[in-house]
């Protein structure tokens, strides 16, 4: 799995393509809440992430929006282990 970043239009936001397995069956699902989340587990894990406040996931991509004191560096990093985790590649 290949996982790049692309800066997005609001710096609290960050694009996470990914070269791997679909995401999701659906066009696109967006998530405000862990609460919102809690059905979909690759989106709940990715609320486990201090710091994510909202989702937006298609089958090849997904944008994660950070609550603006968190630091971009410790979230891609939670990000990419998770992703890894929840398709089973280790992190």
């Amino acid at each position: 799995m290949t996982i790049r970043t692309r800066p997005t239009p609001n710096p609290n936001s960050l694009r996470f393509d990914v070269d791997g397995p679909p995401l999701t069956e659906e066009p696109q699902l967006a998530f405000h809440s862990a609460r919102e989340a809690g059905a979909d587990p690759l989106a709940a894990a990715l609320f486990g992430i201090r710091g994510v406040e909202s989702l937006l996931i298609v089958p090849t991509w997904f944008t994660v929006t950070k609550h603006p004191a968190a630091d971009w560096d410790l979230l891609v990093e939670g990000v990419e282990a998770t992703l890894r985790e929840h398709f089973g590649e280790g992190a």
